[in-house]
């Protein structure tokens, strides 16, 4: 079996794409996922999740119920010229909204595997800031954290400087970053070079292994990416990038640093880390080293992506 996944998302276009990456590799096994608010409602990942869960033929996987509104007690913004209306394209998931499981009851899971799960989050960091709080001891026993998230002397995606989930909470993001150890960090800048073309795009639906591909990439996210960066040549999957690390942290370079999240006015949602080539990273602020993506070898992520999602080798 594959490595033990908790996957906490907010399920848009670029989460469902990881999912399905996670569906047809068996080197990782999602045993759990937390549906949060972020690029759609939390209603709507909900929805979005059990679609996912129901056409991948896995609908025994708990699907917990995580936050519905940042720290900051805003009202979340949403994001339907992205993500589509439902939050996966042009797809309607069809479905009615089924009940959760309780949130808490994800501490059974943590407690169950402790020192082989993985917790991947690819939306805001709400609810897993709020198992720091609650938990500390507990979280601290998890094997390892894979966080998408936060753009390091890079331009970010909602405002000149921030990304969107660092940005949806930075007091959340703040918070993990203070008390989580070791995780890896997955900014805009490795995960906005994760291009999918449109002839990859057709080239994995021409082999049938999955039809969601098409659909998801295909229009809106897309289009959004044409129009928002000068010059793209496809569609970025950050997500899938981020649960992809799990199995092949090959892939990237990495820098050590402590990371500090700003939360005020202009600055909101900006992620700061210590480049400097001669500073002692361990005494920035006094918090942890996390490990944050640099580099990205898109060679070898064109590679496994395209061989994953075929089933041919590449």
């Amino acid at each position: 079996m594959g490595k033990k996944v908790l996957f906490f998302g907010d399920v848009g276009i670029d989460d469902a794409i990881a999912l399905v990456y996670a569906r047809l590799t068996e080197d990782i096994e999602v045993i759990g996922i937390v549906a949060e608010y972020g690029n759609v409602s939390k209603r709507e990942t909900t929805r979005n999740v059990r679609f996912l869960l129901k056409r991948s033929k896995k609908e025994y996987v708990k699907v917990y119920g995580g936050a519905e509104h940042p720290m900051t007690g805003e009202v979340p913004t949403f994001y339907p010229d992205i993500h589509g209306p439902f939050g996966l394209g042009p797809i309607d998931p069809g479905l009615k909204f089924e009940n959760l499981e309780n949130f808490c009851e994800v501490i059974n899971l943590i407690e169950q595997y402790k020192h082989e799960l993985v917790i991947v989050t690819t939306g805001r960091l709400t609810s897993l800031a709020t198992l720091f709080i609650l938990y500390e001891d507990l979280m601290k026993s998890v094997n390892s954290y894979y966080i998408m998230g936060g753009a390091f002397l890079y331009p970010g995606n909602v405002t000149p400087i921030a990304e969107a989930n660092f940005h949806g909470d930075p007091i959340a993001a703040n918070i993990v970053m203070k008390y989580v150890n070791g995780a890896y960090i997955f900014p805009l800048n490795v995960t906005q070079k994760a291009i999918v073309t449109p002839a990859m795009v057709n080239y994995i639906h021409s082999k049938g292994k999955t039809d969601l591909v098409k659909p998801l990439l295909d229009y809106y996210y897309y289009n959004f990416y044409q129009k928002k960066v000068l010059g793209i040549q496809g569609s970025p999957v950050h997500d899938a990038l981020t649960l992809m690390a799990v199995i092949r942290s090959d892939l990237f370079t990495f820098y050590q640093s402590a990371v500090v999240v700003n939360s005020t006015d202009v600055a909101r949602g900006q992620s700061i880390a210590d480049f400097r080539a001669t500073a002692n990273p361990e005494k920035f602020d006094g918090r942890p080293l996390q490990h944050i993506a640099v580099g990205l070898d898109y060679e070898g992520f064109y590679k496994d992506f395209m061989s994953i999602m075929t089933g041919e080798k590449f």
